[in-house]
């Protein structure tokens, strides 16, 4: 069972994705399945509604219909997701399930990869992508929590503050 864990896309009856969510995480619970099982998500976004005048945010399901699971894929697995009641398949070919590729997972901001910031401000740093790649600059502000950093480039003779993503940019040595 080295195998590692993959991210399977479940089908479920429309509205029936938290029910789903819980009934399958309690099952994983009671039969201590946390191995094969590791976790089952209901992709989310937050959206501002306008009504009467009004501003609030509200939670709505990405793809409805759908539920995530992160499983290692055997039959004991399979048997117990593919049961759970509400579940009408696994997404994929016939029935067999096909695990989202890194990038889908990575699209969908279903995993968080806690990103180290070996950063400090006044840290010389070279833009490694985008367009002002090979550029040298000083850290003005690091944002971990956003991925972002600003840092001060010179163009033109001035210094121009530029908002990068952490995996931008590198530290100069």
């Amino acid at each position: 069972m080295n195998e590692p864990a993959r991210w399977y896309v479940v089908h479920t009856y429309s509205g029936y994705e938290n029910k789903v969510m819980t009934n399958l995480e309690k099952i994983v619970e009671r039969s201590k399945m946390h191995d094969l099982i590791q976790d089952v998500r209901v992709p989310m976004e937050t959206v501002v509604e306008i009504k009467d005048n009004e501003t609030r945010e509200v939670k709505r399901k990405l793809f409805p219909g759908y539920v995530l699971v992160k499983m290692i894929m055997n039959d004991v697995s399979w048997y117990v997701v593919r049961n759970v009641r509400g579940v009408t398949g696994f997404v994929g070919p016939s029935s067999r399930p096909v695990p989202l590729t890194e990038e889908e997972v990575a699209a969908l901001n279903v995993e968080t990869r806690e990103i180290r910031v070996d950063l400090e401000v006044g840290d010389i740093v070279k833009i490694t992508e985008g367009a002002l790649s090979g550029f040298l600059g000083e850290v003005e502000r690091i944002e971990p929590e956003n991925n972002k950093v600003q840092v001060l480039v010179s163009m033109f003779g001035r210094e121009t503050p530029v908002e990068l993503e952490l995996t931008q940019v590198e530290k100069d040595r």
